[in-house]
């Protein structure tokens, strides 16, 4: 019982951006290697999680890919968690959309419905392209200064529906929600296809023949022919993308529908 009273008293995880150990280190230190500096640690340490996946990622591993001692690491970030609360916040720093989104007290004739989309369809590349972004986003608080830009534009952008004060964080989780999970499990079967050394399309069609073999299996997979030949697209990625958009139309349609509703 007192363990679980401890338990319930412990704070929740620090976050770099909040004691001051983001500014820290930016160059390098007496006797440390020439070269070295922050932003370099974090575009490595990005390029690693993106080639080998955040399991395998470490500190050692990181500072064999820099040509130096894990210590040197050190004098730059305190944990492997400051790290990858780094490389989480560096990724968003490559979505343009949020850039691209009018001020709230700036005049613009932008319709909210093709904004949205541009902060979805950005979103979905990030999770695509960076899969280990997915476990890490729920892991840390997500308030560093790439983010925050994000997630300030979409606000101004829900703003912008017309929709009650009261509706836009649920409005807000209708699309995000749904892109972050479209986005995941997107990025894991691109993730799963190269760990098996091969195309997309050579996946599908490879797991599709063995499932077809399986009697439990194959009459669910028999009974879905219709309606995903009727998706149309002719590659993995084609599909991939008429589902995101019709969803995300749907999504859209859907918040629209509620802005008359409540109008």
């Amino acid at each position: 019982m007192v363990a679980a009273e401890g338990a319930k008293r412990r704070p929740a995880r620090a976050s770099v951006w909040l004691e001051d150990r983001a500014r820290r280190g930016g160059t390098a230190r007496g006797g440390q290697p020439s070269g070295l500096d922050r932003d370099r640690i974090v575009a490595v340490a990005v390029a690693l999680l993106d080639s080998e996946g955040l399991a395998k990622f470490s500190m050692r591993r990181l500072a064999a890919e820099l040509n130096v001692t894990a210590m040197s690491v050190y004098w730059y970030v305190d944990t492997k968690d400051d790290l990858l609360e780094l490389a989480l916040d560096a990724v968003f720093g490559g979505m343009g959309a949020p850039a691209r989104i009018p001020g709230d007290d700036e005049e613009s004739t932008a319709d909210w419905r093709d904004l949205l989309r541009e902060l979805a369809v950005d979103y979905r590349a990030v999770l695509v392209r960076h899969p280990w972004v997915s476990p890490l986003a729920g892991a840390f608080l997500n308030i560093g200064p790439n983010y925050l830009e994000f997630s300030y534009a979409v606000q101004r952008v829900i703003r912008r529906t017309g929709l009650p004060l009261s509706e836009q964080t649920g409005a807000i989780s209708a699309v995000f929600q749904f892109v972050y999970g479209f986005g995941t499990i997107e990025g894991h079967f691109v993730e799963r296809c190269a760990a098996a050394g091969v195309s997309r399309d050579e996946y599908l069609s490879d797991a599709m023949a063995e499932v077809m073999r399986v009697p439990e299996i194959s009459h669910v997979m028999e009974g879905s022919k219709e309606i995903m030949e009727a998706r149309g697209g002719d590659t993995v990625a084609e599909m991939f993308e008429r589902d995101f958009s019709t969803a995300l139309e749907i999504v859209i349609g859907g918040i629209d529908a509620r802005v008359t509703a409540v109008g």
